[in-house]
């Protein structure tokens, strides 16, 4: 059975993964059989030249699986076959957005019926996210977390120091993190992200001519929120307008005193404020797309339909990516692209 264990050295899977899978692999092809005695981890480690540890790790994890069974004064067995199951992902996002189940959809579409996937919110709370984590560490194969959180004061903040105690527990090779490249997470790990700071200086430069006839830029960030936004986002907003000596006002939400100026420019991050800005201009002097100007973030079909300029990343790539991470056993850091599509708002 030595032999059927074959390890590539070449391979960016670690060593015990590998054992893992030739196990796997030649249990579903029928090489090893119920009942088959496994070697010795001193045989297997001495035969491979594996260190005592990596074969333990290895067969530690089968042991969870319910693939080896030990039996005391004889050996290590191969249990059940039917315990052999696909792997088993949990997608833990923050919210339940259109947007973010975009990403969830089309890793479904891309990781195919080769994995079981479930689906939990935590809503951008800690403690919903720490109970989730204390719950399913030890019932999942992999784990993709879309890191955003609030505090006690409904400010976005990327991390808590407990949500990234807890991550860190996770194996690196387990980990894919989407969306949110902002955190504190140790280790050489997957990611699949946007980069909120430099994405909006990015597509607002490649709308600088239209955006050059406006006088002042204003951005409707809410500092607070049950689904609160990361503030790199105003960090990128405030290096764009200084290095192109725009004027600029933040503001947290669209009021009734909230004023509509010509050579206005409006950015919108929440569709309420995109209403009651496009609302403002309809019942002003001034017209849409030409007196004043709005920008939405994440696109959508509506916002099509409107002809509203958006800035929005690419949600069906950053899923189809996550699940390719998998499928194909890569260990990358992958940036999504940043788009920035001109539509009559502005």
């Amino acid at each position: 059975m030595v032999d059927l264990i074959e390890l590539d050295p070449s391979s960016a899977a670690p060593k015990y993964l590998q054992i893992i899978d030739a196990i796997i692999y030649n249990i579903t092809i029928g090489n090893i059989k119920i009942g088959d005695r496994i070697p010795s981890i001193n045989k297997l480690s001495q035969e491979k030249y594996l260190s005592r540890d990596t074969v333990e790790r290895a067969y530690s994890v089968l042991k969870k699986k319910k693939i080896l069974i030990s039996v005391h004064g004889k050996g290590t067995y191969i249990a059940e076959t039917d315990s052999i199951s696909k792997p088993k992902i949990l997608f833990l996002i923050n919210k339940l957005s259109p947007y973010k189940i975009r990403i969830y959809n089309s890793f479904l579409k891309e990781i195919g019926d080769s994995s079981k996937v479930d689906i939990h919110s935590y809503h951008c709370d800690e403690t919903l996210f720490l109970e989730l984590m204390q719950k399913y560490e030890k019932s999942y194969d992999y784990f993709i977390i879309i890191p955003h959180f609030r505090n006690n004061n409904l400010a976005y903040v990327n991390t808590t120091e407990k949500v990234t105690k807890v991550i860190n527990k996770i194996p690196k090779e387990n980990l894919i993190l989407l969306d949110n490249s902002d955190h504190n997470i140790e280790g050489d790990f997957n990611e699949v992200c946007q980069d909120y700071k430099n994405d909006i200086i990015l597509a607002l430069d490649k709308g600088s001519e239209t955006i050059s006839k406006y006088n002042k830029l204003t951005i409707v960030y809410p500092r607070t929120s049950f689904y609160p936004y990361p503030k790199s986002i105003l960090v990128g907003f405030k290096k764009y307008c200084v290095q192109n000596n725009l004027k600029f006002e933040i503001i947290e939400e669209v009021t009734p005193q909230t004023l509509i100026a010509s050579k206005n420019l409006f950015i919108t991050l929440e569709d309420n404020d995109l209403v009651k800005v496009v609302n403002k201009i309809k019942s002003s002097k001034y017209e849409l797309g030409k007196d004043i100007g709005v920008i939405s973030y994440n696109d959508s079909p509506l916002k099509q339909l409107l002809g509203i300029t958006v800035i929005t990343t690419n949600f069906e790539m950053m899923g189809e990516q996550a699940a390719n991470l998998i499928l194909q056993k890569k260990k990358e850091k992958v940036k999504i692209p940043i788009s920035f599509i001109e539509r009559t708002s502005l």
